[in-house]
């Protein structure tokens, strides 16, 4: 997943993009226990009879996960998982769990599927865990100030300065770009170190850097660069193994609220871009 890399002092995203995982190595050893075959079968007759499906998620996660002013759990994943929900015409129930207990909790049976920006991205994971179609993308992305027009493609990043911690992938790839680093201890160090004009630019993650820009609109900075697609990772539902039908029909309601543009009018709520695209 995406996750508690980069967002430093917002949060905690990310990202498999670069490396990181979702979950600790903890979590998914616990979690590679089989299945039993009535959590495996029971999902998918919850689905087929309209009944109640349980849903793993954060609930600290913002703006995937978390609650808002009012107390309302929301964010994109969540009101993915809604939309979903409504798609198949069943109910849904959060249940609020931490983050390194959450594949556990999946595999163990306390719910049946996870919302939470989750990507397999280790052969452990994808030994144990199936994942729906994905509902969003991430990868590197940069961003600049919005005045300087300098960064047109990944070549033009060489001889220019960047923000980033030393020991990340995006620091990685401020290296690979030529780019002259600046130490940084995190993304919002990073982007203050922009905004003075004491960095030229920094790297980060894509959904990361979005939801800054769209909570800040005055912050002077806009993207840059972004990565190609082929480059992205994507997030789904993830369910234990043995609930292929189940999962099918998941995915068919993901693809469906892509077409109908239910995907796109989420992003632009919760990050200003339709993000289930690559």
């Amino acid at each position: 997943m995406f996750k508690k890399i980069v967002f430093g002092s917002m949060a905690a995203l990310v990202l498999a993009a670069c490396g990181n995982d979702t979950g600790s190595s903890a979590s998914t050893n616990q979690a590679s226990t089989p299945q039993t075959e009535a959590g495996a079968a029971s999902l998918l007759a919850r689905i087929d009879n309209k009944g109640t499906v349980t849903v793993g998620t954060e609930g600290t996660y913002a703006p995937f996960t978390y609650h808002d002013e009012s107390g309302k759990l929301t964010g994109y994943d969540v009101e993915v998982t809604r939309a979903v929900a409504e798609k198949l015409g069943i109910q849904v129930e959060f249940k609020e769990t931490q983050w390194d207990a959450m594949l556990a909790g999946l595999k163990a049976g306390r719910f049946d599927m996870v919302a939470n920006q989750v990507s397999l991205t280790t052969p452990e994971r994808r030994a144990t865990f199936d994942k729906s179609a994905d509902y969003s993308y991430s990868g590197p992305m940069a961003v600049s100030r919005a005045d300087d027009d300098r960064i047109k493609s990944f070549a033009d990043m060489k001889g220019l300065s960047a923000a980033q911690t030393l020991s990340s992938n995006y620091g990685e790839m401020a290296q690979k770009a030529e780019a002259e680093i600046i130490p940084v201890d995190g993304m919002a160090q990073a982007l203050t170190l922009v905004q003075q004009k004491r960095a030229d630019f920094t790297f980060n993650d894509s959904l990361a850097l979005l939801d800054y820009l769209k909570k800040n609109p005055n912050s002077g900075l806009k993207t840059a660069w972004t990565a190609s697609g082929e480059e992205k990772l994507g997030a789904g539902f993830i369910v234990n193994k043995g609930n292929e039908e189940a999962l099918a029909k998941i995915s068919t309601a993901v693809d469906e609220l892509r077409e109908d543009g239910t995907l796109k009018q989420l992003g632009e709520q919760f990050f200003g871009v339709d993000v289930s695209v690559k």
